[in-house]
């Protein structure tokens, strides 16, 4: 694989802002992320470069990794936050313990299937688990059985929580966890 797997620099912010936009297009978006294209392409520089800023190499509460190609074109993207004990996720459940928590992954349809997206949980876990967090979770919709399969192949078990989405409401989101061996 001749590919480079690094975190972003914060001045990188407009390839991410491009990546994020590309993955937004994706045709099970939908299902991946919790805002569209039309959202995110609304977003002013400065929300991007701040975005950037948060997550990028020698930032300590985030990072995002990145899959760069023998052209220096980026294919792939994962980010993981950390959270902590006594704090609310994004959907307001209480956080009982240090954890990570994988948002953003996208890699662009060329380039699946050759073992990016391990690559790039691999670079995140270690990531993650060098900042001490007991576990790591994502969230799942219940729909994307590609990327449940993906998680469970890595060793990602479903935690039990369920998520409701405020934008349908039929719709639900699945808590999958791996815990620090």
């Amino acid at each position: 694989m001749n590919y480079v797997i690094r975190s972003v620099r914060a001045e990188e912010w407009a390839a991410a802002r491009e990546l994020r936009l590309l993955a937004l297009r994706d045709p099970v978006a939908h299902l991946a992320f919790l805002e569209t294209y039309e959202e995110a392409l609304a977003k002013p520089d400065s929300f991007w470069r701040e975005r950037s800023a948060g997550v990028a190499e020698g930032a300590e509460g985030a990072q995002q990794v990145i899959a760069e190609g023998p052209d220096g074109e980026w294919v792939g993207t994962m980010t993981v936050l950390v959270e902590e004990a006594g704090t609310k996720d994004w959907a307001g459940f209480p956080v009982d313990r240090l954890q990570g928590h994988v948002v953003g992954v996208f890699v662009r349809p060329e380039c699946r299937g050759i073992g990016l997206t391990e690559v790039l949980l691999d670079a995140a876990l270690e990531w993650a688990w060098g900042r001490g967090v007991e576990r790591v979770r994502l969230i799942v919709h219940e729909e994307n059985l590609r990327a449940q399969a993906f998680y469970r192949k890595a060793g990602f078990v479903p935690s039990g929580v369920v998520v409701p989405l405020t934008a349908d409401p039929d719709a639900r989101e699945l808590e999958f966890v791996l815990e620090r061996s």
